[in-house]
């Protein structure tokens, strides 16, 4: 699939504001309804755009406390990563999981309400986990970015 500077900008719209209308959109990219809404399709069908998402504030919906956990699990075995992802998959307190190199297997994003709610969520869901050898978790003390906009 080719993206052509109007698709680009398209997508810079839909980034920061995916509530703008079609009619919107189209006045900002100098182009007609019908053609911007067959771009948008396009980009939807091909999976450039893969969702439509409200982004919510964490201190005001009363989670707060964000924590980064870097986990090594016990042996490098297909079965254990698979039972491990599986897990964490069901976990609504994990907001990312990611697969890293280096000295640890897995990056994970925590969100809790606060201190108390993360050593229950340690110590009763994450390291339950057969297959989980070391947790090493670090506290954000404040963000200073946090956006979901991607470079294009």
């Amino acid at each position: 699939m080719t993206i052509d500077k109007t698709d680009i900008r398209i997508l810079q719209l839909l980034q920061e504001n995916a509530q703008f209308t079609l009619k919107e959109i189209s006045q900002k990219i100098n182009l007609s309804m019908t053609p911007t809404h067959d771009r948008i399709k396009r980009l939807e069908n091909e999976g450039v755009i893969q969702k439509y998402v409200t982004i919510l504030n964490k201190k005001m919906i009363g989670n707060p406390l964000t924590v980064y956990c870097s986990i090594s699990l016990d042996k490098q075995q297909k079965n254990h990563f698979e039972e491990f992802e599986e897990a964490i998959k069901q976990f609504p307190e994990v907001i990312e999981c990611s697969v890293i190199s280096g000295s640890f297997d897995y990056m994970i994003k925590v969100i809790a309400k606060d201190m108390e709610a993360y050593n229950e969520f340690y110590q009763k869901k994450l390291s339950d986990l057969q297959s989980v050898a070391h947790i090493s978790s670090s506290f954000v003390m404040s963000e200073v970015k946090n956006t979901t906009v991607l470079p294009l």
